[in-house]
């Protein structure tokens, strides 16, 4: 019998900020427990970004982008400086470069060690996920010393960064790397990795394969577990990473295959954050003595602006995936006549649903996981009779229970309990 399942779920696209809700339905179709057909009906709760950003200046449109979503948020505050930079021909100081390479690569750890440990409690490995936020906690602390916030540092400025990356702040970055290397990143290959129910759960599902994450223009590690060489900061040469040895991570060099499903997709964030701690390293090692910006005060910047004209682009790879920024000059003026940004989780939906055709039912909470979108645990699915009409609501904790059943088929120790992990606050998972 064929069913009809719609999956509501909540994802920020574009200018809608992550703590809205947004409907975002997923109309799956079922022979059994098989999807052989999922349709996407996306719709918006516009809170008027881009409306805002015209009516803000150049330097207050920084606290705006930043508040995207909390866990990119420098990556959409350093895109949006970049666009800037470019319209108006600003050189950024050497040293600033490096300070953003550092903070950026501390978001990507951050980022990626929670996505494992969601990945992990969607298939009932509540001690993967206890592991990874405990470690994760390690690298907030260190972005709350340094910016003041465990998000929104607001550490990037028109011209350069806000705030230098002091002796003290060094320090604790070198002992969280080696905290990592010693004591966290071999728990986390031997679960990844070598755990035979972990890979036996989450090998071919959800697979996306390379001609598909070209097609749908896939971003990030999901592009990238599929084999796609492909990150902003390698192949744009952007910034100081050339000096930083990036390389785009593909699973083959881990496994030695290349299948495009969700275990690849967990392969390739756990070789980024191998990579993002010797890129900090490198950093540390090379960075120079030197100021941290162009311009000595905000209206001195903002006098420059008022000059520029053309339009710039802001390119930069978010944890999730390529961020990109729009910004258009209003000569004269000290705001821009147009802004636009696009984030990552855009594309890697659409890929991701293609890839769960064939798939069974339990695998669309990991599979939806894997990409990392921004989604509120208050999802919800209602399938639907197409021959009584009538419905029945599926919380996320149903879907867990799903999943989980699926991983004890594999493994009948498994005593986790289908609970979600927390709710949502501007892109940031309580």
């Amino acid at each position: 019998m064929n069913s009809r399942i719609e999956y509501w779920v909540k994802i920020p696209i574009g200018p809608i900020h992550p703590a809205l809700e947004e409907p975002e339905k997923f109309i799956i179709t079922l022979d059994g427990e098989r999807i052989i057909h999922v349709d996407i009906k996306l719709g918006y709760n516009l809170r008027g970004l881009e409306w805002i950003a015209m009516r803000r200046n150049y330097i207050q449109l920084l606290y705006l982008v930043e508040r995207i979503c909390g866990i990119c948020s420098f990556s959409h505050n350093h895109t949006y400086t970049r666009a800037v930079e470019e319209m108006a021909g600003i050189e950024v100081p050497e040293r600033a470069e490096y300070i953003r390479a550092i903070i950026g690569e501390l978001e990507r750890i951050h980022s990626h060690l929670l996505n494992l440990g969601v990945v992990g409690h969607a298939i009932g490995y509540d001690t993967v996920l206890h592991l990874s936020w405990l470690a994760r906690e390690r690298v907030m602390d260190i972005l709350e010393a340094i910016g003041g916030n465990r998000v929104n540092y607001a550490m990037n400025t028109i011209g350069g960064v806000r705030r230098d990356i002091e002796e003290k702040h060094k320090r604790m970055i070198l002992e969280m790397i080696r905290y990592y290397r010693e004591e966290v990143m071999p728990k986390v290959e031997e679960i990844f990795l070598y755990d035979p129910t972990v890979e036996a759960r989450l090998r071919d599902a959800g697979v996306i394969p390379k001609r598909i994450a070209l097609e749908y223009s896939a971003q990030g590690p999901t592009a990238r577990g599929s084999g796609i060489k492909k990150d902003v900061r390698y192949n744009e040469q952007l910034g100081v990473y050339p000096e930083l040895g990036i390389r785009p991570i593909t699973p083959k060099e881990f496994t030695g295959v290349i299948k495009g499903d969700v275990f690849d997709r967990m392969v390739v964030r756990v070789g980024e954050l191998w990579q993002s701690m010797e890129i900090i390293e490198k950093a540390f090692d090379q960075m120079p003595e030197d100021k941290i910006k162009t311009f000595s005060k905000d209206n001195v910047a903002l006098a420059k602006l008022k000059k520029a004209e053309g339009a710039g682009i802001g390119r930069y790879e978010a944890p999730r995936g390529e961020t990109i920024h729009y910004v258009r000059a209003n000569p004269g003026t000290d705001g821009p006549a147009k802004w636009k940004a696009r984030e990552p989780t855009f594309p890697n939906l659409f890929a991701v649903a293609r890839a769960l055709v064939g798939e069974q039912l339990a695998d669309v909470p990991v599979a939806i996981a894997s990409i990392d979108p921004c989604l509120s645990c208050t999802d919800r699915v209602a399938i639907i009779d197409s021959k009584t009409g009538k419905k029945k609501v599926l919380t996320e904790k149903d879907l867990l229970k799903a999943s989980i059943e699926k991983t004890k088929e594999i493994n009948p120790n498994i005593k986790a309990k289908p609970e979600p992990v927390g709710g949502i606050c501007g892109g940031v998972r309580l």
